[in-house]
């Protein structure tokens, strides 16, 4: 990882600012979409650009977003994400109520469009797949029998792919190339008894 990819994690201030479901709609869309203007916004959004600058304008005063160099006009601005990652906290009984309050909306929100997104996916007519993508997706559940240990362990080889990936395919162009989003979910369940030794693996894929 390269100096200007480290990860950010955000303060209480950036995350209290992003503490909006709009903003957060903002963020998202900046991320899923790449550089837009207010008045684009407010069209995926439903909302006037006099509505969409304000948030814009929020976001930028914590470095949340940036002013796209050398494009758009005084009256017409493109903004963008700043690249590399950032780290949005959860919901700590170490924040303060307002940090915490700030920290559940951004949560809830950020997992809610990720949700909405991936059922869009899920539920797309035939129709509506481009040519030489349909079954290039995948979402697979595996459960597992592992230690914290191990499961720290897997998280970083995920995490060595996912680095590769983006290494290997940032900022390509070209008529074929489309953005995608790749996910990995990896979390400890609920204790609801004992795990068995030779519990048998139960793998449900899906393409």
């Amino acid at each position: 990882m390269t100096n200007d990819e480290q990860m950010r994690r955000l303060d209480p201030g950036a995350l209290k600012a992003l503490a909006h479901p709009l903003r957060v709609r903002i963020f998202d869309l900046l991320s899923a979409h790449g550089p837009q203007t207010a008045s684009s916004l407010a069209a995926m959004l439903g909302e006037t650009s006099g509505s969409t600058s304000y948030h814009l304008r929020t976001l930028s005063a914590h470095d949340l977003i940036r002013e796209v160099e050398g494009r758009g006009t005084a009256r017409e601005r493109w903004w963008e994400l700043p690249q590399g990652r950032i780290d949005i906290p959860g919901p700590s009984e170490a924040m303060s109520p307002a940090n915490r309050a700030a920290a559940q909306i951004v949560s809830s929100e950020f997992f809610r469009l990720r949700h909405e997104t991936l059922m869009s996916w899920v539920n797309r007519p035939d129709s509506d797949v481009p040519e030489g993508w349909k079954d290039t997706g995948l979402i697979a559940t595996t459960l597992l029998e592992v230690t914290s240990t191990q499961m720290e362990d897997l998280k970083a080889e995920l995490m060595t792919v996912i680095d590769r990936a983006v290494e290997r395919y940032r900022g390509q162009t070209g008529p074929d190339v489309r953005r995608v989003s790749m996910r990995t979910e990896l979390f400890d369940l609920p204790a609801s008894g004992p795990v068995l030794a030779d519990a048998a693996d139960t793998s449900v894929e899906e393409s």
